[in-house]
């Protein structure tokens, strides 16, 4: 399959966006600041000019408001994908989005499915403080009846979405904006499944197993890269959909290298990387582990503002690197 050149991780999305907006007349966008050339980054930009204001709405700055109306839409067969630039000011969302669109087809025995796909986008960093840098993947894959996606590669920004919004359940599209840099060729569009995705390799390797999700994966692949050149081979897998968890190919590389380590942008306690961690415990017997699993995690505190304590805060390469000597100790 011929590969198309000049993608980045937010063109990605706009693509996406085309293709979904041309091919499906039931797709449209709602949500504040999509007219915007600077609000959403390159991932949407000219799609109202494209595609015209009546699909592609830019709304006055009320996240339950627009949210509520993708949820209802959803229900009389439209496909929406409500857009919330930070994913700190949806939870005035919460409502709509954990009692109403995940509880809905279980309340209903499987008769009605809100199909709305919900695009919350993760800001961090650029001293923007404490209510302007959370993820919260790991509250939203808590939420039974809400798939969670988390795409970590230019490719998975475009296909993860695609199968997002095609798919029948309400779906948590989390992108990363420290990921927008990201450039890659990438394949014709083919339709996926999102039911059946589940986490990838994308390194292979015997000595450790590191496991991540959204720019922790980009972490993960550069710290694989320096340990690689030591001599030390690590298996990354990119979790890619956070809810339902998949553990089969986790456990399978685990009971390959004996070590594990979950690096992830969230907070420690009660956290993806906790989980990860958790369900793999539950299914490697302790003969075939060569050490005890090690996760890099942010502190259970709230991001600071000041750029000094910025560095100190979030993960980086460097502090990867020191928890997999750790693990392989």
């Amino acid at each position: 399959m011929n590969a198309v050149t000049n993608y980045n991780y937010g063109t990605a999305i706009l693509a996406a966006f085309e293709y979904l907006l041309e091919k499906y007349p039931e797709v449209f966008v709602i949500g504040q600041g999509l007219w915007s050339p600077w609000y959403v980054g390159n991932s949407m930009t000219g799609l109202d000019k494209k595609f015209g204001v009546d699909r592609v709405i830019d709304t006055p700055v009320s996240e339950l408001g627009c949210t509520g109306l993708g949820i209802g839409a959803s229900l009389a067969g439209m496909k929406p994908i409500v857009v919330h630039p930070r994913i700190d000011f949806m939870l005035y969302a919460m409502d709509a989005v954990v009692n109403q669109a995940a509880k809905w087809s279980h309340m209903f025995g499987g008769q009605a499915h809100p199909g709305v796909t919900i695009r919350a986008i993760i800001n961090r960093g650029g001293e923007q403080g404490a209510q302007h840098s959370q993820a919260l993947h790991a509250w939203f894959a808590h939420i039974p009846g809400l798939r969670v996606v988390m795409p970590a590669t230019v490719a998975d920004a475009r296909d993860l979405l695609i199968a997002s919004v095609l798919c029948e359940d309400p779906v948590m599209f989390m992108d990363d904006r420290w990921l927008y840099d990201l450039t890659d060729d990438l394949p014709q569009i083919r339709e996926m499944e999102l039911s059946v995705e589940q986490p990838k390799r994308l390194v292979e390797g015997d000595d450790l197993t590191i496991v991540s999700a959204g720019f922790s994966t980009r972490l993960a692949l550069d710290a694989s890269a320096e340990l690689r050149a030591r001599g030390v081979y690590a298996e990354v897998v990119d979790l890619r959909v956070l809810n339902p968890l998949k553990f089969e190919t986790i456990v399978e590389s685990v009971r390959k290298t004996g070590r594990l380590m979950v690096v992830d942008g969230g907070w420690r306690t009660c956290g993806i990387a906790g989980e990860v961690i958790a369900g793999v415990v539950e299914c490697v017997p302790l003969a075939e582990w060569r050490n005890k699993p090690v996760r890099v995690t942010l502190p259970d505190a709230p991001a600071p503002t000041s750029r000094v304590l910025e560095k100190a805060y979030y993960p980086s390469v460097k502090t990867v690197l020191a928890a997999a000597r750790q693990v392989l100790a």
